[in-house]
């Protein structure tokens, strides 16, 4: 299993990035360590899974249309575990179908993200917010 792990100086928050699309990815990767997170990537759905209970990051970056499991059913299964029925999720995609947004918010994601509407800065910012809400930073 191929996975990057890039550890920002005195990073003291980790955002695992689940997405498929390999340009979307690095550029994703690369603005999250220069704004000082620490990143792990994971390219379909169960690495994400296999990730995230491992590593436990303080926040994940969702795709939903990923290979091999889909970002829905990463989203319940992260609900079931113990660790990962309080991690936040951004959901960050391109699927805009209202009915299956009611979903990604029963199953308490923090925020859904069309990725064509949303600047890298909005995705940045976003992570932010729900980092200062639970005592990180601003």
């Amino acid at each position: 299993m191929y996975h990057n792990y890039i550890m920002a100086k005195k990073s003291p928050y980790t955002v695992l990035i689940a997405e498929d699309e390999n340009n979307l990815q690095n550029i994703l990767c690369t603005k999250f360590t220069e704004e000082g997170f620490a990143v792990i990537t994971a390219v379909d759905g169960q690495e994400t899974l296999d990730l995230a209970i491992e590593h436990h990051p303080d926040i994940i970056i969702l795709d939903l249309l990923m290979p091999k499991v889909d970002g829905r059913v990463v989203l319940r299964k992260l609900r079931s575990d113990m660790w990962g029925k309080s991690v936040p999720v951004i959901v960050y995609t391109n699927v805009s179908e209202t009915e299956g947004v009611d979903e990604i918010f029963r199953n308490k994601a923090y925020d859904y993200m069309i990725k064509a509407n949303h600047s890298l800065e909005d995705v940045v910012t976003r992570v932010r917010q729900r980092l200062a809400m639970q005592g990180g930073i601003a």
